[in-house]
């Protein structure tokens, strides 16, 4: 939903009223995540997707009817096997859609949350899917302020606490409460939509494989820098518009900045004088993925280096060295893509394993 944010801000901020479907909650095999959106504004105008083309048709028809009711509304689609002709997933899978009227009357904090992810500012969309509470109020929540309401006080209260430690991590799905913010019941179903800054890919090594790694990157949502010691190789032109070209001694650098548990780091250095010490400051900082290049000999010899820097075994274990999967890659662009392939299957709990070898579910629980 973050890339339609400027369409919708615009149709918000000149009074048109549009119907946003957002995908709330997913089971087995579901085309899209929750979070994913399609609006429906002015001229009949669409935007966005929430089964990549599966039910888009039935949800542009909702869309209309809950700009014309006033009303927001809670709909499923899954797969019918008697019917062929029936509006659903061709998948297999479930999709369930919050699909609620936006306009200024209905939610007076949607211009401030289209503006904040403009701006990279974390903030958190709540809103009611079920229950005694108001069908598609809206509450926003950020780090030190909120704007909007659920309908009761208590209830604003326990999912502001709740949006404010989801926002922190990035996490997007429903929670459960009672009517007044009771923890222990499940009357109202609240779906926390978190905005978090995009997470950060940091490389370190200005060489022909950091340019590809930093496309994909970039292509994959990441806020990209690429750090080397060296300014003849760390220029801006040589790497894609919009990536932070930094010219420091790597570790240095990393002492210098912020990571957390989504953070990625790739060292394609591999030169001891340059990744054995960022590397000791890696292994101890939070990152969700720490990769390093270099042949198994390299990787042996690095080892034995942090070892004898004093590195434990749970820090050293935290190392994806050889770097990414084994795809047989040869060029700087494929090499890549086995290390984004790497990436995303830490990330989800996947196998790397071709889906023709594996059975069971194609999407597993993160």
């Amino acid at each position: 939903m973050r890339d339609l944010f400027p369409v919708l801000g615009a149709w918000y901020a000149a009074g048109a009223p549009f119907g946003l479907a957002t995908v709330v909650a997913t089971s087995r095999s579901a085309p899209r995540d929750p979070g994913a959106a399609m609006a429906v504004g002015p001229d009949d105008e669409v935007v966005g997707s929430v089964s990549g083309g599966c039910v888009e048709a039935a949800v542009f028809e909702l869309a209309q009817e809950v700009v014309a009711s006033g009303e927001a509304r809670l709909e499923t689609f899954g797969y019918s096997a008697e019917d062929a002709f029936t509006v659903g997933l061709t998948c297999g899978g479930e999709i369930t859609l919050l699909v609620r009227p936006v306009t200024a009357a209905l939610d007076a904090s949607f211009g401030a949350v289209a503006e904040s992810v403009a701006a990279g500012e974390p903030v958190t969309m709540a809103s009611v899917t079920d229950g005694p509470a108001p069908r598609g109020a809206t509450l926003a929540v950020w780090p030190d302020r909120v704007l909007g309401t659920l309908g009761a006080a208590g209830l604003d209260a326990a999912v502001t606490a709740d949006a404010r430690g989801e926002l922190a991590l990035g996490v997007t799905g429903l929670r459960h409460y009672g009517p007044h913010g009771e923890r222990r019941e499940d009357a109202v179903t609240v779906f926390l939509h978190s905005f978090a800054p995009p997470p950060r890919m940091l490389v370190f090594g200005a060489i022909d494989y950091a340019a590809a790694v930093a496309r994909i990157g970039d292509f994959l949502g990441y806020r990209v820098t690429v750090c080397d010691a060296r300014p003849l190789f760390a220029t801006p032109k040589r790497f894609p518009q919009g990536v932070e070209v930094v010219v420091d001694w790597p570790h240095r650098y990393l002492n210098g900045t912020d990571t957390d548990g989504r953070t990625v780091i790739c060292v394609l250095t591999h030169d001891p004088k340059f990744d054995v010490p960022l590397l000791e400051v890696a292994l101890r900082r939070p990152a969700a993925y720490i990769g390093a290049m270099g042949s198994r000999r390299t990787h042996d010899d690095r080892t034995r280096r942090l070892t004898a820097a004093g590195l434990t075994g749970a820090e050293l274990s935290r190392l994806r060295s050889p770097v990414g999967l084994d795809l047989g890659a040869r060029t700087p662009e494929e090499v890549a893509v086995s290390v984004a392939a790497e990436i995303v299957a830490l990330r989800w709990g996947g196998t790397g394993a071709p889906l023709t070898a594996t059975q069971g579910a194609i999407h597993t629980a993160p």
